[in-house]
C-alpha cells in the first residue's frame, strides 16, 4: 500500500487502558506493515488514545473513544474523538528526560507533520497527520 492509497476507516472502543492495544492493532491492520507511515502512525495513535483514557471523560467502561484513519495526499490523518475533559491537549516540555508522563504530545508534535484539536459540546477531537518521506 502506498501513502496515496484511499483509506477511510474508524473504530470505537471503550475508554479503558487495555483498549489502547486494540487501537494500535486497528491502525496497523488498516495501514498494513508496508505502508510508509505505518510505524509512526501506530505509535502516535497509541499516545493519543492513552491521553483519552487518562484525561477525558471517556475513561471507564461506559465511555467511548473513536479512532478514524483517513488517507491524505502523501500520508495519513488520524482523529481520536472522546468526551473531552477539564483541559485541552498541550505539549509539556517542562518534565525531565526520564519522566514517563507528559511525553505523548511531545512525540505527536515532533513526529507528525501537524496536529491539533477541535473542542465542541460533543467532546474533543485530537488529530495528527503523518506524511510519507520522499525517496
Amino acid at each position: 500500500m502506498t501513502a496515496s492509497t484511499a483509506i477511510q476507516a474508524s473504530l470505537t472502543i471503550p475508554g479503558l487502558p487495555e483498549q489502547v492495544h486494540a487501537a494500535r492493532a486497528f491502525v496497523g491492520r488498516i495501514l498494513g506493515s508496508d505502508h510508509p507511515c505505518a510505524f509512526t502512525t501506530v505509535l502516535l495513535v497509541s499516545e493519543l488514545v492513552t491521553n483519552s483514557v487518562q484525561h477525558s471523560s471517556s475513561r471507564g467502561p461506559d465511555g467511548i473513544i473513536t479512532i478514524t484513519v483517513a488517507g491524505i495526499a502523501d500520508g495519513v490523518r488520524v482523529q481520536v474523538a472522546d468526551a473531552g475533559g477539564a483541559s485541552v491537549p498541550a505539549v509539556d516540555r517542562a518534565g525531565s528526560d526520564i519522566d514517563e508522563a507528559g511525553r505523548g504530545l511531545c512525540l505527536v508534535n515532533d513526529l507528525s507533520a501537524g496536529w491539533g484539536y477541535d473542542r465542541s459540546q460533543a467532546g474533543l477531537v485530537t488529530w495528527f497527520e503523518v506524511k510519507a518521506e520522499l525517496p
